[in-house]
């Protein structure tokens, strides 16, 4: 039940909390990988070009994830942080965890601006298959050249902080899995067998 789920601490995250968290991850990296390589490898035209459309369809999926795990995180109340912790780090943690939020919704969305606002007027057909609108209002702004490089800048600076997110995100939880051997990290590892009393 939703009222027993926001008040009864559970041991570990639900199956479709883990399950939202480890995809969201692969697209995330998945989608740095792709923007990297886009961005810095000398390539021909055509292939930036797929890879350009790999990235608007992977970024689309990682905004689906992150509005899908925030709707479910709302609705089911996360274990607790270690009893141990200190007040300052858990502090730290839900500051983390609320920029990384920030920043899995708010990149997709301005990359998405970045497409709506392209004098190109592209389409995005996401995976080649479902055709993804423009945001109102950006496609016809008079000087779309100046909004979509003040756009891509944002954006650009929106992925390497990011970048810096995840990797203190990923150096948490192994000090706590490696130094502090807690259960931090276990708690949202897949297991074969739940615990009695887990729910989905």
């Amino acid at each position: 039940m939703i009222g027993t789920a926001r008040t009864a601490p559970r041991p570990r995250y639900t199956h479709v909390a883990i399950a939202l968290h480890w995809l969201s991850a692969l697209a995330v990296l998945g989608l740095i990988a792709i923007g990297l390589v886009m961005s810095h490898g000398d390539l021909a035209p055509m292939r930036r070009f797929q890879l350009y459309q790999w990235h608007k369809s992977v970024g689309i999926t990682v905004l689906v994830l992150s509005l899908l795990r925030l709707g479910w995180r709302l609705i089911h109340r996360p274990p607790p942080l270690p009893a141990t912790l200190p007040a300052r780090e858990r502090a730290g943690a839900h500051a983390a965890h609320a920029l990384l939020y920030g920043f899995l919704l708010g990149l997709p969305l301005i990359g998405w601006a970045v497409v709506s606002v392209s004098p190109f007027n592209l389409p995005t057909v996401l995976y080649g298959i479902l055709p993804w609108p423009h945001l109102p209002v950006l496609p016809e702004l008079a000087d779309k050249g100046a909004m979509e490089a003040v756009l891509k800048q944002v954006h650009a600076w929106g992925a390497w902080i990011l970048i810096g997110l995840l990797l203190l995100h990923v150096g948490a939880a192994l000090r706590h899995h490696l130094v502090l051997r807690d259960d931090t990290l276990r708690r949202m590892l897949p297991q074969t067998s739940p615990p009695s009393g887990s729910s989905p």
